[in-house]
């Protein structure tokens, strides 16, 4: 397998074309209504929210709604260290915190390296999806290039503890004191593609459901795999044996975050998988093409065809041939995916 110190320089190219594609745009917003439970939380937890309770070290220190049913919510996270991260909410009709009785079926939707928590609100209709508007959807900050992951950091563990932040904290916060329900699904892309599968597999019973758009669903396929995930770690200079330690020799780790691997895990849950293959596609430009797509679309395939092996009854795959990287294939894909999602929210009634 290629030395790790070699991939860096290797794939610098990669990540500015990514930065250049995937980094959100979120658009201007005119002043924020005021929601009818403004007042209740303000009163209940102080100007800056700092009083919202801490389950396992994370806690509300700041609300703010920036759109009609958009409410970002502040949170101060053990997990990553102490540091604060927003966590957009897309709030359903009806949605009053200060109602503890009242919990909402809950979508988590995550967003691929180089975005953060608005990309999905900033780039894609999804705010104006009349579907989801008896949904609370979930999509929190993960890091420029966080993988939904525990860190390793060369066994010390740590900051940043991206899983641990989303499946314990967040989860337990959200659950408790803003109207989330145990009802759970989650998708996303790319990063959050990968991150989604993972979720599901590595938290049976947590989501009913999990859809990926464009996924690193099998970063250990083949050395041009590694190469270019290493290559994300190494973004923004940082030491890419962090993340996951190396291919090699901590391939147990690899293992345990590569969908491939955890296929088995997934055979009972609904899943959507859907990819192009790189070349140019009907919603692209004239001659834009896409390694990173081509490579995650062998990976996809790879991973539809260890679901079928194990026997994984509910798999629905969109491979849809030409496409590349973009937003508008996951725009797209999301609205293809959400019968499959909602109608596993609504399974428990």
């Amino acid at each position: 397998m290629t030395a790790v110190p070699t991939l860096r320089t290797r794939l610098l190219l990669v990540l500015a074309v990514l930065l250049a594609t995937l980094t959100p745009t979120a658009p201007a917003l005119a002043a924020p209504p005021t929601a009818p439970w403004a007042t209740t939380v303000a009163g209940e937890y102080g100007a800056d929210a700092s009083r919202s309770p801490s389950p396992r070290g994370a806690e509300v220190v700041a609300v703010t709604q920036v759109a009609d049913r958009q409410v970002d919510l502040s949170v101060r996270s053990q997990a990553l260290g102490g540091r604060t991260v927003k966590v957009r909410l897309l709030t359903p009709d009806g949605w009053d915190p200060s109602d503890r009785s009242r919990h909402w079926p809950t979508f988590w939707l995550l967003h691929g390296c180089c975005g953060d928590y608005t990309s999905w609100t900033g780039r894609t209709d999804v705010a104006e999806t009349d579907s989801l508007r008896n949904v609370l959807v979930v999509m929190p900050e993960a890091g420029w290039n966080g993988w939904y992951s525990d860190w390793w950091n060369h066994g010390r563990g740590g900051d940043p503890a991206w899983e641990t932040f989303h499946t314990v904290e967040l989860r337990q916060l959200l659950e408790r004191h803003w109207g989330a329900g145990s009802n759970r699904v989650v998708a996303g892309l790319s990063m959050g593609g990968q991150g989604a599968l993972q979720y599901a597999a590595r938290h049976p019973g947590m989501f009913k459901a999990t859809a990926a758009y464009s996924a690193s669903a099998h970063p250990l396929l083949n050395d041009e795999s590694v190469d270019r995930i290493m290559g994300f770690f190494a973004g923004q200079g940082n030491d890419p044996l962090r993340v996951w330690g190396d291919p090699v020799a901590q391939r147990r780790i690899w293992q345990a975050h590569d969908p491939y691997h955890l296929a088995e895990r997934l055979k009972s849950v609904p899943v959507y998988l859907s990819c192009g293959d790189g070349t140019t596609g009907p919603l692209d430009p004239p001659g834009r093409t896409s390694d990173l797509e081509g490579d995650f679309n062998r990976q996809n395939h790879a991973l539809a065809a260890e679901l079928e092996r194990v026997g994984a009854k509910h798999v629905t795959t969109n491979f849809y041939g030409p496409g590349t990287h973009g937003w508008a294939y996951w725009e797209r894909e999301l609205h293809a995916s959400l019968p499959m999602l909602l109608a596993a929210l609504r399974a428990d009634g």
